[in-house]
């Protein structure tokens, strides 16, 4: 099993709607997942109420409660365990990265935004864990321009000391949209956000799910 944290201090980062896609992504493309919502809104929990299809189950939960749910997970065999996280909680952020095979730290392109980011990826390093950073709710590029405040973000990033996703999530609202059905852009018609979205998870499938153990194991 696997566990992603989505993770920001910054409340507003869209922390939420990226842990849902994510997760969402993992079931679509054949991964038993599960969404551990540690965040006291429960945002995730009522997205996934809505949803009609077959898809992610979820959890309600608490950072000390984090461990004996993916203990539990993965008895059940489950492939994926996305956290969404709570946000501003330090305490609480570090129960689920200490836990997580991989933790995304999401920005948007403002000021705040990285003011707290700078302390969320100091804890990550500081716990020595792999994590990386996705930029969130970015401006759309005009012709292939990146938006001055994009690049001044994508300046900044480089001074977090973390690797960067290079898939550039945009403020689209096809990403609000589909929540509203409990659903992920990519089950919607053909659009960019679905395309970004399939290109975040196929980054992060390359990177946190290597070679299935089941695979190692007909090889050897």
């Amino acid at each position: 099993m696997r566990t992603i944290a989505v993770i920001a201090r910054k409340g507003g980062s869209g922390k939420t709607t990226v842990a849902v896609h994510v997760a969402i992504a993992a079931h679509l493309r054949g991964h038993k997942t599960l969404l551990a919502d540690a965040d006291p809104q429960r945002s995730s929990s009522d997205v996934l109420k809505m949803r009609r299809a077959p898809g992610p189950t979820w959890a309600e939960t608490s950072g000390p409660k984090l461990f004996a749910l993916q203990v539990a997970a993965q008895r059940a065999q489950v492939a994926a365990m996305v956290i969404d996280t709570a946000a501003g909680a330090e305490d609480e952020l570090a129960h689920a990265i200490v836990l997580a095979d991989l933790s995304i730290l999401v920005i948007r392109p403002t000021f705040l935004d990285f003011a707290a980011a700078v302390r969320t990826a100091e804890v990550v390093r500081r716990l020595h864990k792999p994590g990386m950073i996705v930029l969130n709710q970015a401006p759309v590029a005009r012709e292939g321009v990146e938006p001055p405040a994009v690049k001044k973000a994508q300046e900044a990033l480089r001074l977090m000391r973390l690797p960067v996703i290079p898939t550039v999530l945009r403020s689209r609202a096809a990403y609000q949209s589909a929540l509203e059905y409990g659903c992920s852009a990519e089950e919607f018609e053909p659009s960019p956000a679905a395309q970004d979205v399939a290109d975040l998870w196929s980054f992060i499938e390359r990177l946190a799910f290597p070679k299935r153990e089941t695979d190692q194991e007909l090889c050897a």
